[in-house]
């Protein structure tokens, strides 16, 4: 049932709102258009790793504790402390995070998930200025763009506009635009200008996360990419189903 709903003509078409479908069905009860949403935190966390190629794939286990703030638990919850996950535990499913319900996930929170408190029917969804600053400064995102700009500079060829198309199409499953392909790429040409003339600037932005840094390539560089993979995925295109 599931397949057959997400195949359908019905839920494939475009979320796009013009004057003939605003006539014709002005609040959409007639699925005149495809619905437009912000995807759920689980979501968003498991397409960056999935994307980067950290996302572990194994299916079932106990919970696993992946990237937090330090603290967190002792300020609100007076216990020991939060001792994070390493290896594969930091890049299970979001599914498997472990969740204490008098301190939640601050992720999760983030985006909207519910407190499990009371049973939730429907998810809200909202979007924050707070909602981007996690996606631009969470350690699990900042780790995650730079393994997607290890991809990127591995596996997209040589030329910078190779790489944005590639990133494009890793991320977006479509080639960017003329106008989109030239602002990423003035995009990274001021990284570029900023992290080759600050390396240490460039070494501590790819410090973040467990995951090892490939070394074969030059720091500068990788740090310029990987702000722009760490663009890409704090887009609206990105974080929103159209």
């Amino acid at each position: 049932m599931q397949k057959l709903m997400v195949t359908s003509a019905t839920y494939r078409q475009s979320s796009k709102l013009t004057p003939e479908l605003l006539q014709r069905d002005p609040e959409n009860r007639l699925l005149a258009r495809g619905p437009r949403l912000r995807l759920g935190p689980e979501e968003i966390r498991d397409q960056a790793l999935a994307v980067s190629g950290l996302l572990v794939e194994k299916l079932g286990g106990p919970s696993v504790k992946p990237y937090q703030p330090p603290g967190l638990w002792q300020e609100l919850g007076g216990t020991d402390g939060y001792v994070r996950g390493k290896g594969a535990d930091l890049y299970r499913r979001t599914l498997y995070t472990y969740w204490k319900r008098t301190v939640a996930p601050p992720f999760m929170v983030n985006f909207d998930s519910p407190s499990r408190e009371v049973c939730v029917v429907r998810e809200s969804r909202t979007n924050t200025p707070l909602q981007a600053l996690n996606l631009m400064n969470d350690e699990a995102f900042l780790e995650a763009s730079r393994k997607l700009a290890e991809r990127m500079m591995k596996e997209g060829g040589s030329a910078p506009d190779e790489r944005i198309r590639y990133l494009y199409r890793l991320v977006l499953a479509r080639d960017p635009r003329p106008k989109e392909a030239a602002t990423v790429l003035h995009a990274l040409n001021g990284f570029e200008e900023r992290f080759h003339s600050d390396t240490k600037a460039a070494d501590e932005y790819l410090s973040y996360g467990d995951s090892p840094r490939a070394q074969d390539l030059n720091v500068a560089d990788l740090a310029s990419y990987t702000a722009v993979s760490n663009l890409i995925l704090n887009l609206d295109a990105t974080v929103t189903k159209e």
